[in-house]
């Protein structure tokens, strides 16, 4: 026997006939209370609510830069898991470099023993391991990592990221030689995306052209001389 109390096509037919009751309504619920009277209206305020107000506007404020402050550096120390150099071999290099993580940097230096300007920046990248805890610096001597790579090339840096090659300096030239300080290759990190620096500009001086300049006091001198007649 069909249940007169469902919600069918059939049992709604009889009701408009007269044959079924008509549903009960539900009862409705009472309405909420208006809470959303916001008793900071400036204008119904005392002075010392006011006073009131604004210590705890900035109890709050003060609180919330407080928490994002350690999301913060809560962030930055899950990223600083490195710290310093590690010297790999061919046989670590899928680990090192390929697994490193997502988004890591990875800096790789090929160096070899008794080249001056290989000593000077394992010097550098030593430090900047401490100043960037979240890169990942690697080294290891050239022929170690790849065999018969050729003295001329070093030192070498290749920078990875999330396995891929994206950046490769070979050879001297690309550091200016024994004459590069360790802000100099801060900054060329900076430039290629690696490390935010704290610098706030390039340290490499920039190149005096002597010649040029000699033109242009020539000229001056010309035009003086001119002048006199």
């Amino acid at each position: 026997m069909q249940n007169p109390h469902e919600d069918t096509e059939w049992n709604d037919a009889l009701r408009k006939h007269g044959i079924l009751p008509q549903k009960e309504k539900a009862p409705e619920l009472p309405e909420e209370e208006d809470q959303t009277e916001i008793k900071n209206n400036y204008e119904e305020m005392s002075l010392d609510e006011l006073g009131e107000f604004e210590d705890e506007e900035e109890d709050r404020i003060m609180e919330m830069y407080r928490q994002k402050r350690i999301a913060e550096m809560k962030a930055m120390q899950m990223k600083a898991k490195f710290g310093d150099v590690r010297e790999i071999s061919a046989d670590d290099y899928v680990q090192q470099v390929n697994q490193a993580g997502e988004d890591v940097w990875v800096v790789l230096h090929l160096y070899k023993q008794g080249i001056p300007l290989c000593s000077l920046l394992n010097q550098y990248v030593t430090r900047l391991a401490q100043k960037f805890p979240y890169i990942k610096f690697l080294k290891s001597i050239s022929t170690t990592c790849i065999p018969n790579f050729p003295d001329k090339n070093l030192p070498t840096l290749f920078v990875y990221k999330n396995g891929d090659l994206i950046h490769q300096w070979i050879g001297a030239l690309h550091f200016g030689g024994m004459n590069l300080k360790q802000d100099q290759l801060e900054w060329k990190f900076h430039e290629a995306g690696i490390v935010k620096s704290t610098l706030e500009s390039n340290p490499t001086p920039k190149i005096h052209d002597v010649l040029s300049s000699a033109i242009r006091s020539s000229n001056k001198d010309n035009s003086s001389d001119d002048e006199e007649y």
